[in-house]
């Protein structure tokens, strides 16, 4: 597989001036290709040569300037051109190109439900390739204009409006100068459900099947979409770039969105066919949001090359959240952010894969595809809400509009970004922006008080090197209610500080980072901590308990608080919890970390059973109906950490959890599959369910359960399927990699960890980057906490070379093992 390097890009850019693609996709040629027909015009700024990328089933013909090419001159994706003049050139490349079924390129999904087919396009970061050749890399912008023949009854979308031209054609209006890999077509039967908000058209488009779900949830997701895009016009000067705002929830989708302008593509789990809790469907307001910011960070103003993309990815993170908060009903983003979000982030920056928000230089496209991680999205938008506390909103909203004028439909680096901020303020932005984009690591905040004359002094001591504009929340005791707490007040800081803060009496608790305006770990004093373990539930304010449990997470994962600490505190306060995003935060960190990883495997029985109890609790508080959302987690919970199978397995035969709610498909697959780890099931029951769903997400389900089973054979098809043959989809693989490893089957699959390296290397280097990371990341054998399999994994990444995706998954991974065996004492 060839990757371009920056140089390279850098000496292209330098060279070329590319104007306009013409593009023509037949998309009725069959099941396995596609025929792609392009025209690239371009300019040569001297004599010399170039080469453009495709990844061609075949090439039939290329001809330059009206002269025939070698095809055979193609070499690892790369068609060189030779001898150039300087001037206008005109490419045309004829090409069949392969359908992908691994969300790469042109991606071909059919749905099991109701037989219909539905293709889309991915191009990030560099699979343009896939559907049509390119000059590939960000800075060579150019307009596009697309035409598609698609199969009777299809509707075609892309970045521009499209015109049915009769017989099958589409044809979209040209683009504005975009990159390539912002280029975007979906085809297929797809519902639609259209409206026009400021004068242009907005859409919503699913797959047939799922017409109904998407129906129930129109009138949230426009409103959501006409927030945020009124509530961005109110913060931008510069208005939405583009003719038309349509977004697709498609099948199969890698991630969770991708900002293609005017075409934005959501996984299509986000039209939810099962019931969700509010926090889910603030989550996809919050993607929604995301996406548009996207369509200034990023679209209008690009990128000049892959080691900047936290100018994408930070900021439409940051702005996501922000303006859902302010625009919506989901006034409480922040809180998601701290506990669900944030985490990724820390994480990541304590792993020897860190690198900074902005790093230094990526050398090529596919460590660029690296980058696209916790840090680069949560680290960077903890960082620019930092920055916004430190510089104010509005002189960084001024500076972001002088940044929008000067790039618009350009590229730009982290030098202009920062230029821009400092023309709108007298505040260093350039020490600030090398503080904290140019370094790894996370912080560690440490409050120290110390008491004389009746009267005490904080002073806060800091490992790390940024500058912290922080809240130090000061707590007391409230007498008239046992367990609770009363906000003193809330006094802001500078770290490092010039002098000791008095802080009049000592508070009962003392929380640094509350209101979570920075990125760092926070400890707390001796006496704060014991406050903590009686009163934490007391604390008024949900954000505040949400930077409390990050730095009880944190505490755990750095062998300070032992991990059944944790989980006593959880069965403590969480029944008493009130916000969901916590709830579920402490819940899956408290299950799929402290009881399957953190805890010998004798405790974790005892942590389930802890577990359980907390969850029936939760259901028992909720009994009365008020509460759907909690209950909904509750009884997730309760299904996931369920040690024996007879009150799971009553719920799947009356088809409802007492006092509700009814199990729909989402419960009974997740029912299912946790009877099949505990060998309650057997293939004739995944296949009668399969019969009751036979949706994609049936499909899947039906594929982890199988997997599940404690089988041999059952473990031996699964592991054929996913290492030993290309069949499966990405999605199918990973649904399959997540029932295939289980605790409780530790002896049956321990014949399997040395194979999974060795098989995991082929299986990446054959299917490429996708399957890589999900094989590194959903087939990894997480449950096997031992030095053996530690040791498995070093010798993999020093003697089998795995490509870089799996090479990046498989690092953390065993970082990740390497911590487990930590805060075991082993």
């Amino acid at each position: 597989m060839s990757v371009i390097t920056r140089d390279e890009a850098q000496l292209r850019a330098q060279f070329l001036d590319v104007h306009r693609y013409t593009v023509e996709l037949d998309l009725t040629t069959g099941d396995e290709t596609f025929d792609s027909r392009t025209v690239i015009r371009f300019t040569a700024r001297t004599a010399g040569d170039t080469f453009v990328e495709l990844k061609p089933a075949e090439l039939r013909s290329v001809t330059l300037d009206g002269q025939p090419l070698d095809p055979e001159s193609l070499h690892e994706e790369r068609l060189p051109l030779r001898g150039l003049t300087a001037g206008e050139h005109e490419l045309r490349i004829d090409t069949a190109m392969p359908y992908s079924h691994t969300g790469e390129g042109m991606h071909r999904f059919t749905d099991p439900t109701d037989g219909e087919t539905y293709v889309y396009t991915q191009m990030f970061l560099d699979d343009v390739q896939r559907v049509f050749p390119a000059f590939d890399q960000p800075d060579l912008k150019a307009v596009f204009e697309l035409t598609v023949t698609a199969p009777e009854g299809w509707t075609v979308l892309a970045n521009g409006i499209t015109e049915h031209l009769g017989e099958g054609r589409w044809r979209a209006a040209p683009t504005p100068p975009i990159s390539t890999y912002l280029v975007a077509v979906a085809a297929g039967p797809w519902h639609s459900v259209r409206t026009e908000h400021r004068g242009l058209p907005f859409g919503l488009h699913c797959r047939r099947s799922l017409a109904a779900h998407l129906d129930a949830d129109t009138d949230e997701l426009f409103e959501v979409t006409r927030a945020c895009f009124d509530r961005y016009h109110e913060k931008f000067e510069e208005p939405y770039p583009f003719d038309s705002y349509d977004q697709a929830f498609v099948p199969e989708f890698n991630a969770g969105a991708m900002e293609n302008p005017g075409l934005v593509t959501f996984r299509d789990e986000f039209v939810f066919r099962s019931a969700v809790t509010d926090t889910e469907r603030q989550t996809r307001a919050m993607v929604i949001a995301h996406e548009m910011a996207h369509m200034w960070f990023g679209d209008l103003v690009t990128l000049r090359w892959w080691d900047d993309i936290w100018l994408n990815e930070s900021f439409a993170e940051y702005m996501g959240y922000q303006t859902t908060a302010e625009a919506t009903r989901f006034t409480d983003t922040w809180i998601d952010f701290g506990v669900a979000r944030k985490s990724w982030g820390y994480d990541a920056d304590q792993r020897p894969s860190t690198h900074p928000v902005a790093p230094d230089q990526v050398d090529d496209s596919a460590s660029a595809l690296l980058n696209f991680d916790g840090i680069s999205y949560a680290k960077g938008a903890s960082a620019l809400r930092q920055l916004v506390a430190w510089l104010g909103e509005k002189d960084f909203l001024a500076g972001i509009n002088i940044h929008f004028k000067r790039h618009r439909f350009a590229n730009a680096t982290l030098a202009d970004f920062i230029d821009s901020l400092a023309a709108a303020t007298e505040r260093d932005v350039h020490a600030w922006a090398e503080a904290w984009l140019r370094t790894t690591g996370v912080d560690t905040l440490t409050p120290v008080i110390e008491a004389a004359d009746g009267t005490c002094a904080l002073t806060v001591d800091r490992v790390g090197s940024r500058p912290h504009r922080v809240t130090a929340g000061l707590y007391d005791r409230d007498l008239t209610d046992e367990g609770g707490l009363i906000l003193r007040e809330r006094i802001g800081l500078d770290v490092p500080q010039t002098a000791p803060q008095p802080i009049g009496k000592r508070p009962a608790l003392l929380v640094l980072n509350d209101g979570d305006l920075t990125y760092a770990k926070i400890r707390f004093d001796a006496e704060s901590f014991e406050t903590l373990r009686t009163s934490l539930s007391g604390l008024p304010d949900p954000l505040t308990r949400a930077v409390v449990w990050n730095a009880l997470r944190d505490a755990v994962r750095d062998g300070e608080l032992a991990p059944t600490a944790y989980l006593e505190t959880a069965r403590a306060h969480l029944p008493l919890e009130t916000d969901l995003a916590l709830v579920q935060g402490v819940l899956a960190f408290a299950s799929a970390h402290v009881a399957d990883r953190y805890l010998k495997a004798g405790d974790r029985p005892a942590a389930l059973a802890t577990l359980g109890s907390l969850c029936r609790d939760l259901l028992r508080r909720t009994e009365d109906g008020d509460n759907p959302g909690l209950r909904l987690l509750a009884v997730r919970h309760f299904i996931d950490v369920s040690a024996h199978p007879d009150t799971i397995a009553a719920w799947l035969a009356d088809g409802t959890v007492p006092g509700g709610p009814e199990l729909d498909p989402e419960l009974r697959w997740r029912v299912l599959g946790r009877l099949a780890v505990l060998g309650a099931v057997d293939e004739a029951a995944i296949a009668a369910e399969l019969d009751r769903d036979p949706s994609a997400a049936g499909q899947e389900g039906a594929a982890t359960c199988r997997a599940a089973l404690p089988d041999p054979e059952a473990k031996r098809a699964a592991w054929e399927a996913m290492f030993a043959t290309d069949g499966l989809s990405n999605y199918l693989f990973t649904a399959t990699a997540r029932g295939f490893w289980q605790p409780e089957q530790a002896d049956l699959v321990r014949e399997y960890i040395p194979r999974y390296y060795e098989d995991a290397v082929a299986v990446a280097a054959r299917r490429g980057p996708a399957i890589a990371a999900a094989a590194g990341r959903w087939a990894f054998p997480h449950h096997a906490v031992d030095a053996e399999n530690l040791a498995l994994g070093e010798a993999c990444l020093r003697e089998a070379d795995p490509n870089v995706a799996l090479r990046r998954k498989l690092v953390d991974e065993l970082d990740d093992l390497s911590r487990a065996l930590r805060v075991r004492g082993e």
